[in-house]
């Protein structure tokens, strides 16, 4: 299992503009490229993220665009992230995808048009929604490092959290 800890290819938060195919390829690993430009799945239970419990949040590999929060994510048993919710709706864009021959819902970057994962309706609380987020698609922020790479703002929905 390929996986980095280096920051989201644009290197800079939320950035506007999705780099080149070329440049992505230099700077994903060969997993991340895949999953997504390509809309690959990583492996179950063979991921970065899917047994993860630390508070922080969750940034787009490519743009660095905030997507979920640790306060979000529950154990659904899947094998992959599991959130309840994203950081905002306008961060992700929900598209039809007919492929694998279901009727399911995909999961992409509002800024980077990367394939993220997809939702579901079998979650947990009032809303029900499962993000199903494939790691690779992801960056971890812990939240004592929120402030040193430019995601400070997100700092108050930890306060008084465990």
């Amino acid at each position: 299992m390929e996986t980095t800890t280096n920051p989201s290819v644009s290197g800079s938060p939320g950035a506007t503009t999705k780099p080149s195919s070329e440049d992505l390829k230099k700077k994903l690993t060969a997993q991340q490229y895949h999953v997504t430009q390509e809309c690959g799945t990583e492996p179950p239970f063979n991921n970065a993220y899917w047994n993860n419990h630390v508070a922080g949040i969750y940034v787009d590999i490519v743009t660095g665009q905030p997507l979920f929060t640790s306060l979000d994510k529950f154990d659904s048993g899947t094998g992959w992230p599991s959130f309840t919710k994203p950081i905002t709706k306008e961060n992700v864009v929900e598209k039809s995808d007919r492929t694998m021959g279901m009727d399911r819902t995909e999961v992409r970057g509002a800024k980077s048009d990367s394939h993220l994962g997809h939702v579901f309706d079998d979650g947990p609380g009032p809303g029900g929604m499962r993000y199903c987020i494939n790691s690779a698609a992801l960056r971890f922020i812990p939240v004592e490092k929120l402030k040193e790479e430019g995601y400070g703002q997100f700092l108050p929905l930890f306060e008084g959290k465990k």
